[in-house]
């Protein structure tokens, strides 16, 4: 399902968003203080980059040239939501969480700087990304639809809110409609903000962004599956971070709801289900597609 020329967009994709996260997150010289360094201890060098690629495979999808101006503002978005997802990273192995020491294949943020400068850290990167998204140079109308779209992926409604349903059924049975709906929140929500913001920047049509949030949705929920499979077949150091984790605190997961084939085919069958969502946009969203593909195939 993927291409040689894809992965590699995509590995170029990542290379560049790390590129500008250095350039956004460098201080002045003699001003790199203990947040500062864990801040980029936690956002550089690591990472897949998924989130990243989707707001710039989304634009692709919806416009077919960028300007100077816009290319600017893709920047910014795609680092806004890595900044986002590393700030979840960093809470998310907090001992009052997952209690995990071990993150992108390097000590977790808490374990290399200490829980309090960890918890500042991840405070501070929220802020600072909706900070990037306002310096976007582009109308203030889809600025406010970006800070909106983004805002509600990390609150009660997303991120957050998923996080503590995770955190309330630890030692509960949860069934697959509450497993799924958790999971929108936990993980699928930033997935389809960074799909939204890359049509929101190009001010795409609402036709589009209909088909975009299908394909979100049904991505979303894959990754997260496919996560769950990885949690029982994976090994620690192509994960990254401690595999086994979900078993270990006795989660429900679609693993142990499914079992590990079953949940496989369930991740190919959300797939699928996303590339039909945009089958309009036509050759204009291969990247998509790609993305798609390599989410459900990924050891890691």
């Amino acid at each position: 399902m993927q291409t040689t020329d894809s992965n590699r967009w995509l590995e170029e994709r990542a290379e560049h968003i790390d590129t500008v996260l250095d350039d956004l997150l460098l201080q002045p010289e003699g001003l790199l203080s203990d947040l500062q360094s864990a801040i980029r201890w936690a956002s550089l060098g690591a990472g897949k980059r998924i989130r990243a690629a989707l707001v710039y495979a989304s634009a692709q999808a919806c416009a077919p040239v960028f300007d100077s101006a816009m290319n600017q503002a893709l920047d910014r978005c795609a680092a806004a939501v890595e900044l986002i997802h590393a700030y979840s990273l960093i809470h998310d192995d907090l001992p009052c969480m997952d209690d995990d020491d071990m993150r992108r294949g390097k000590p977790a943020t808490h374990i290399q700087f200490g829980e309090a400068v960890a918890l500042l850290a991840g405070d501070a990167m929220q802020p600072l990304a909706y900070e990037w998204l306002a310096q976007m140079p582009i109308s203030p109308a889809l600025i406010v639809q970006a800070v909106q779209t983004l805002s509600q992926a990390t609150g009660v409604q997303g991120m957050a809110g998923g996080q503590a349903i995770d955190l309330a059924s630890d030692s509960t049975d949860l069934d697959e409609a509450t497993l799924a709906w958790m999971h929108r929140l936990k993980t699928g929500a930033l997935l389809n903000a960074s799909v939204m913001l890359g049509a929101i920047v190009c001010g795409a049509s609402s036709v589009k962004r209909q088909a975009l949030k299908e394909y979100s949705q049904a991505l979303g929920l894959a990754y997260q599956v496919m996560d769950d499979v990885l949690d029982v077949v994976g090994d620690s150091a192509t994960l990254g971070k401690t595999a086994g984790k979900d078993m270990e605190m006795g989660k429900t997961t679609y693993v142990s709801l499914l079992g590990v084939e079953r949940a496989r085919a369930y991740a190919v069958e959300l797939h699928e289900q996303a590339l039909a969502a945009i089958l309009p946009l036509g050759d204009a969203a291969r990247n998509l597609r790609t993305l798609s593909a390599i989410v459900v195939q990924r050891n890691y």
